[in-house]
């Protein structure tokens, strides 16, 4: 038996059925994975039929399935690696000066991907949000910013999904400030203008009662939680002050039910008869 005979006997033969085995635990991972997030996008699925909100829970748990898959997936072939080289015969310490070398090459040139996976873990670590929450990203004292679903979070990006249809893939070491709108629960905030020269205590309990109907009624008490809030006059300006109105709905609910509302509040000051101010955008006083 020549050298290459012995070699292909003794070292290379036998890697191959462990190659194998890992691309088929590999898949296994991968399946159970599915599978698992699967379940819980049809538990959301009926939670949210039924008129209620994904759960906390299955938010982080799939999450972490995703997480875990590619923790497992990657650790198999790691130490498939590690364990391939030594059945080749290849001596691990010829390895350490050009393991080095890579080390320090990938440190400079992956400065980015090593933020986006420590990002990452603090974000599963925190639970910050979750697979499902819908959250705006935005620069840190900022409202205003990008806002979507969350489709997809694993150690190194998070994606998601705007309401217009786009996927909006975001590294997580770029996240400066991200806002979730579907955290325990959410709230309606309506700003009413009306002129100072109405009867204000008249227009106050018209939307206050209007509000309390809607809140009992069968198609919206599920999705408002307490009875809302006439908070008064938030803001005083010239010719008109600002009534507010806070409800207080599911998590990720608050647009449903505030479209409803104020469609509601207008027709009824329609049909109370009370004039809308006119607000003149571009004016404004200086001292």
């Amino acid at each position: 038996m020549t050298g290459f005979d012995r070699y292909l006997h003794d070292n290379l033969l036998p890697t191959l059925p462990l190659a194998f085995g890992v691309i088929l635990a590999g898949r296994l991972v991968r399946w159970v994975s599915a599978r698992y997030r699967t379940a819980l996008d049809d538990e959301v699925r009926a939670s949210i039929e039924a008129g209620g909100v994904p759960s906390e829970r299955s938010k982080r748990a799939r999450a972490l399935a995703q997480t875990g898959e590619w923790l497992s997936v990657s650790l198999l072939y790691v130490v498939f690696g590690v364990i391939a080289v030594r059945q080749l015969g290849v001596p691990l310490p010829t390895l350490v000066a050009p393991a080095t070398v890579i080390g320090v090459a990938l440190g400079f040139g992956a400065q980015q991907i090593v933020g986006d996976l420590l990002a990452g873990f603090f974000l599963f670590t925190e639970h910050q949000f979750g697979v499902g929450d819908l959250v705006r990203l935005s620069m840190p004292g900022q409202t205003t910013g990008v806002s979507g679903t969350v489709e997809e979070l694993t150690l190194r990006v998070t994606k998601l999904r705007s309401q217009q249809g786009e996927l909006i893939v975001v590294p997580n070491s770029a996240l400066r400030q991200v806002t979730n709108l579907s955290k325990d629960w959410s709230r309606v905030v309506l700003d009413l203008p009306i002129p100072v020269d109405e009867d204000l205590e008249k227009v106050l309990a018209l939307v206050r009662d209007l509000a309390e109907a809607m809140a009992a009624e069968p198609a919206w008490h599920d999705l408002i939680i307490g009875d809302p809030v006439m908070a008064g006059v938030e803001t005083i300006e010239v010719g008109y002050v600002n009534l507010r109105l806070l409800v207080r709905t599911l998590p990720g609910r608050q647009f449903e039910v505030g479209r409803e509302l104020r469609l509601r509040v207008a027709l009824a000051l329609r049909d109370a008869d009370v004039r809308t101010p006119n607000i003149n955008l571009g004016s404004g006083t200086s001292s």
